[in-house]
């Protein structure tokens, strides 16, 4: 087929199935990945590749398509078969394989599948994005590839990922004695049903299941805990059951929101103030990383725990690379997603649970009470907008508060201090939207910054 080149992500392969990818066009794609992977870690002996993927319908298809290319092209494969992608990335990186591929579309709609790869090197793994060759790829797929095998394809089963994925986020706590607490989780018949699971062959307490079989289809809703509709039900039965949390992971499992035992969603940002202070406990002076679109509250604690702290850009493939520059711990990023140095730099959801079961067992009080004591900064929450003129805002944006201090590491950043407070306006790089988050050490501060940029923005916002 002719393929897209708008399928080709800032992070990832996204498209839909089957008019913009199908069986042949991810053959095409998968060529051009295997000659990368050639190109960057060997062309003069067998490459040991993982490949899994997650629930979606055309999950079956276009794994079959992926697998059979990479035979024919004279890999060794690691079948893993169907699993979430934090589940992958662990594998690749614990298991010291050369790198791998993982047939998703994270948390978009039933109809769409694509791809997320990696290379695993002595730093960590290495996620290709744009920054990291997906241009590359994206170039040799479009114009195709041509290659001759130098080894015969063999491939053989992958098992047993699951408990050494659970076990190895247990130890990067130091094995914590975690106590016995009443838990729902909704994954929304998608991947992260499969570590919650797995955790809880290994911990004691109450889970709560709601939405786990398996279906990428979605029948209960759309499996993106960024939509707050979507939690609504997961908020009540938290409520109802008068259980000590909820969690809602994303399609693929790697995000993850939490439900305090008051209903209420935890701003991501909080998640990671906790595990920056736990990390900086284990390591102290290290370094920690988080995205530019809130900073304020967790640089504040990182500071306070005697670390560093390091502001990326949005998206995996960013923070992952950053993480391997800096050698920070962890990395947290406002979206939901939580990085380990101990998992190759890569996301662990699963450690992510653990850590938070941990210092509630530890503090003997609610979710919300510990959430309370690391609040330092106050956040609108992100607003988007579907405009034809991004670019014409974020330089109007520059003009009209060259009085702070810009950042332009990702969109606009513009910082004031007395009083403090920032915002960011960044084009999204998996949809065709541009993105407002403001923050400040005041709550009503927060509100009229984000009620008169957003005035602004829609002043002068083309559809």
């Amino acid at each position: 087929m002719t393929i897209d080149p708008s399928i080709f992500k800032s992070y990832d392969i996204r498209a839909i199935y089957p008019t913009q990818l199908d069986e042949e066009g991810i053959s095409q794609i998968t060529k051009a990945i295997y000659k990368f992977f050639t190109e960057k870690i060997s062309d003069d002996r067998q490459l040991n590749i993982l490949l899994s993927y997650d629930m979606r319908l055309s999950g079956p298809k276009l794994y079959a398509a992926v697998k059979t290319t990479l035979l024919e092209m004279g890999a060794h494969l690691y079948d893993a078969g169907m699993t979430s992608t934090p589940t992958f990335y662990f594998a690749v990186n614990h298991y010291n394989y050369d790198c791998g591929i993982q047939v998703t579309a994270s948390h978009n709609p039933p109809e769409y599948n694509g791809l997320k790869f990696v290379i695993n090197t002595p730093k960590g793994l290495l996620k290709i994005g744009k920054p990291t060759g997906m241009d590359e790829i994206k170039q040799m797929a479009l114009s195709g590839v041509g290659y001759t095998p130098k080894f015969k394809g063999t491939i053989e089963e992958k098992t047993g990922v699951l408990e050494d994925e659970v076990d190895n986020a247990l130890k990067i706590f130091g094995n914590p004695m975690i106590k016995k607490f009443k838990i729902v989780a909704d994954p929304a018949n998608a991947m992260g049903g499969t570590y919650i699971d797995a955790l809880f062959e290994k911990i004691p307490g109450e889970l709560i299941r709601m939405n786990f079989k398996l279906d990428g289809s979605f029948p209960a809703h759309q499996p993106d805990p960024l939509n707050f509709d979507n939690l609504k039900d997961l908020q009540n039965k938290v409520l109802s059951e008068k259980a000590d949390l909820g969690l809602a992971p994303d399609g693929d499992g790697d995000r993850l929101y939490f439900i305090d035992e008051k209903g209420q969603v935890v701003e991501a940002t909080k998640i990671t103030s906790l595990i920056a202070e736990q990390m900086l406990k284990q390591y102290p002076g290290s370094t920690i990383l988080f995205d530019i679109r809130y900073i304020l509250g967790s640089q504040k604690i990182v500071e306070e725990c005697g670390g560093k702290s390091v502001i990326t850009k949005v998206g995996h493939a960013y923070i992952t690379e950053a993480l391997t520059e800096t050698g920070g711990v962890f990395a947290g990023e406002s979206s939901g997603h939580f990085y380990y140095k101990a998992t190759g730099n890569a996301e662990s959801q699963v450690a992510t649970i653990i850590a938070v079961l941990k210092v509630l067992s530890e503090e003997g009080k609610s979710l919300s009470q510990i959430l309370a004591k690391l609040q330092r900064s106050y956040e609108s929450g992100e607003f988007n907008f579907k405009v034809s003129n991004a670019n014409e805002i974020l330089n109007k944006l520059k003009d009209k508060y060259k009085d702070g201090q810009l950042n332009d590491l990702d969109g606009v950043a513009i910082t004031f201090s007395n009083p403090t407070w920032r915002f960011n306006v960044r084009s999204s790089n998996t949809e065709p939207l541009l993105r407002l988050n403001v923050e400040s050490f005041e709550k009503q501060l927060t509100d009229t910054k984000f009620n008169e940029l957003k005035t602004f923005i829609l002043s002068i916002a083309k559809q």
